[in-house]
């Protein structure tokens, strides 16, 4: 049998942040039938600072890969926080990633890899793999370097 991913986040030595509270006026998830539409999530460290930056201004592309994994972290723990358990994560189905990002910077899907390949570690990699979109902003909200929004088929 394939290993949970509870267990994964442990044999990962992955220490998640505390599910974020909304900025704004939106629920960070909203569950419809087997679907839970995960809002917009910033880069949120364990000590509650986001990392922000302009990626091919002031971040190199790995610093955004780095951003865009504490992302997925910061959405696993408000799949936690929700579900009470990441085993109640049947998959991974559709992401849209925004990379705050220089009008000369074309390396988006790359940083995005940040997010993907912790979802796969996660996930495995059926599951944890989804559809996905990867493109540029010249802002983001609070000047955060990453901000990616995802759909997960549950139980």
């Amino acid at each position: 049998m394939a290993t949970s991913p509870e267990t994964r986040i442990q044999e990962l030595h992955l220490t998640l942040p505390t599910a974020p509270k909304p900025a704004a006026v939106y629920k960070p998830a909203v569950r419809v039938g087997n679907l839970l539409f995960v809002s917009g999530h910033g880069p949120l460290k364990p000590d509650g600072v986001q990392i922000k930056g302009r990626v091919g201004e002031n971040m190199t592309l790995d610093e955004g890969y780095a951003a865009a994994r504490q992302v997925g972290l910061a959405v696993l723990a408000t799949l936690k926080n929700t579900l009470g358990s990441l085993d109640k994560v049947k998959r991974l189905v559709k992401t849209l990633g925004w990379v705050n990002c220089t009008a000369d910077f074309t390396d988006q899907p790359k940083v995005m890899n940040g997010w993907s390949e912790l979802m796969r570690d996660v996930f495995g990699e059926e599951a944890g793999v989804g559809a996905r979109s990867a493109v540029s902003a010249h802002v983001l909200p609070g000047g955060i370097a990453v901000e990616v929004e995802a759909i997960f088929e549950v139980e």
